[in-house]
């Protein structure tokens, strides 16, 4: 049994923390949102007032926040985790954010003894158990806390130094953007042409082609039923996702070019107010430009 702190009791942060409390692990819950720590009462885990007060009684912090600003406020803000930072604290944030903020607070956290790790999720929220973490940091660390991370995750991989594993997350939501994106487009134009999405998407995941990818297949069912309003990956978090994504390529010296086109689509479905729906839903964007 490990005292463990959540911050960020959202769809992800909310699933993870069902998993470890099932595990046996003591929990210490912290989000901005009194909704989303009310939907944990059932678990049983203390309710801390400020990420500081989490770090405090928690041997293990996992973050699951919604992008950098909320990382760097959590962890060095005023009321942050390394407030309470102490040698043997492991900070591990499983948030999706740009490999800089992973280096800066890692290197803010190395004074006080505590260990930084950057393990972005790659799996659906219903995936928990199943998730592949590329964690980015010291070895060390990782083994110390590798057992509270694979009740979350089947595969852990020590990717390399702080950063590494948002270099690696950020890449896998370039190729997220440019599915989602082909499968509004490839949908808004069958309903160009009279072909209703329905029978395009039972036609198409009756097959055996290479096309027929889990996303498109969870994205095309939410096509069907007109069902965007409880995302399970939001346009507003894409758009976070893909500009960091695209950026980081810059600084690379690379061009990104899908890259900058999926980041278009994606800024046009929001501008057309869907940035709260799953992500599913842009097919509607284009769907109104081709009519």
């Amino acid at each position: 049994m490990s005292e463990i702190g959540i911050l960020g009791t959202g769809v992800m942060g909310a699933v993870a923390a069902g998993r470890l409390a099932e595990a046996g692990h003591n929990l210490h819950l912290f989000d901005v949102s009194p909704k989303a720590l009310a939907g944990l009462a059932h678990l049983g885990g203390t309710e801390a007032a400020s990420p500081k007060e989490a770090a405090q009684r928690a041997e293990v912090i996992l973050m699951f926040l919604p992008g950098p600003d909320q990382v760097e406020e959590c962890v060095s803000g005023p009321e942050g985790v390394l407030g309470a930072a102490r040698p043997g604290l492991i900070v591990v944030d499983l948030s999706t954010v740009d490999p800089g903020v992973s280096q800066r607070m890692a290197r803010a956290a190395g004074p006080a003894g505590a260990a930084y790790l950057d393990a972005p999720v790659l799996g659906r929220p219903s995936a928990v158990g199943k998730w592949a973490l590329p964690v980015g940091g010291e070895a060390e660390p990782l083994e110390r806390c590798r057992g509270v991370l694979e009740v979350l995750a089947a595969k852990i991989f020590h990717v390399g130094p702080s950063g590494t594993g948002n270099r690696i997350k950020l890449l896998n939501q370039m190729m997220f953007g440019a599915i989602n994106a082909m499968t509004a487009e490839m949908m808004a134009v069958a309903h160009k042409m009279g072909i209703a999405p329905k029978l395009l998407y039972e036609t198409i995941t009756a097959s055996q082609a290479g096309t027929v990818s889990n996303l498109f297949k969870e994205l095309g069912a939410r096509i069907v039923e007109d069902d965007y309003a409880e995302p399970t990956f939001s346009v507003n978090l894409l758009i976070k996702d893909v500009r960091l994504s695209v950026e980081m390529a810059r600084q690379s010296g690379a061009v990104p070019l899908l890259g900058e086109t999926v980041e278009l689509l994606n800024n046009l479905a929001r501008a057309q107010g869907q940035g709260d729906q799953d992500t599913a839903v842009m097919w509607k964007s284009l769907r109104k430009i081709f009519d």
